[in-house]
């Protein structure tokens, strides 16, 4: 083979490898929930987000990124404006972890530093696993929700749900290999408990121990009677739905060259 033929081969997998590149980025931001304590707005934000990701840049238009967040969602029937939410009179905060694999697509052909473009709207699904743990103040202290089986549940809901992750966002390509981006992402859950609501008020026979009995129906904390058992407590959809609204920073590892 002749030798110019052996440098262009060279030179063109060579350039199509670092067409490949890599990005690495942390995002800040809010979080919010729909479930059994909100189930009428879609971006009420209720809590903080934050996360680290790494990305896979296959060309100007796709991309997989494996990501990392921390956030917190909370609701509280108190703060409701239905007078049979405030009556009810329940509430919870979580703490969750997710972990999720998703797919990017952009618009416009977007190269930090080397492309045509210095931003690009985009859209993203995929799927991840969550961690999450509701809790509840009672009597200035904060219960862990999952142990105490406040429904009367046979056996305790799981400690993770599998969540496909969906949104969509705009990207700017700020300075040199420095990127920009806002995004609002929803997940969809595999669980209705991320607020510990789900079905009916538990016959209080069936609840052994005085703080879940109590956990279990809080109107008589605010001088209502005790709500009967087998009456609706949750909203009785089959899943709870959780968001991030984000701003993020990123530096894109890209060798310029080989995109003229």
């Amino acid at each position: 083979m002749p030798k110019f033929a052996v440098v262009l081969l060279f030179l063109f997998f060579s350039c199509h490898l670092q067409a490949q590149t890599w990005e690495v980025g942390g995002t800040l931001g809010g979080a919010g929930y729909i479930g059994d304590l909100n189930p009428d707005n879609p971006v009420k934000v209720s809590g903080a987000m934050g996360g680290l990701f790494v990305k896979r840049n296959f060309d100007g238009y796709l991309s997989a990124k494996l990501n990392f967040a921390f956030s917190k969602i909370s609701a509280a029937d108190a703060n409701s404006s239905s007078q049979q939410f405030r009556n009810r009179n329940l509430s919870f905060k979580d703490p969750m972890k997710e972990i999720s694999l998703t797919g990017e697509f952009n618009f416009m052909k977007y190269i930090p530093d080397a492309g045509p473009n210095r931003y690009t709207p985009y859209i993203y699904s995929g799927i991840g696993l969550t961690a999450y743990t509701p809790r509840a103040d009672y009597k200035g202290k904060t219960y862990s929700l999952r142990n105490l089986r406040t429904e009367a549940q046979p056996t305790r809901y799981g400690k993770t749900t599998v969540v496909i992750p969906y949104g969509v966002g705009l990207k700017y390509n700020f300075s040199g290999k420095w990127t920009a981006g806002g995004d609002i992402g929803y997940r969809y859950t595999f669980t209705d408990y991320l607020d510990d609501v789900s079905g009916v008020y538990a016959d209080k026979r069936m609840i052994p121990n005085a703080v879940p009995r109590s956990l279990s129906d809080r109107s008589p904390e605010i001088g209502l009677p005790a709500n009967p058992a087998g009456s609706q407590r949750g909203d009785f959809k089959p899943r709870d739905t959780y968001f991030f609204i984000g701003l993020s920073i990123s530096f894109t590892f890209v060798t310029q060259n080989c995109y003229y």
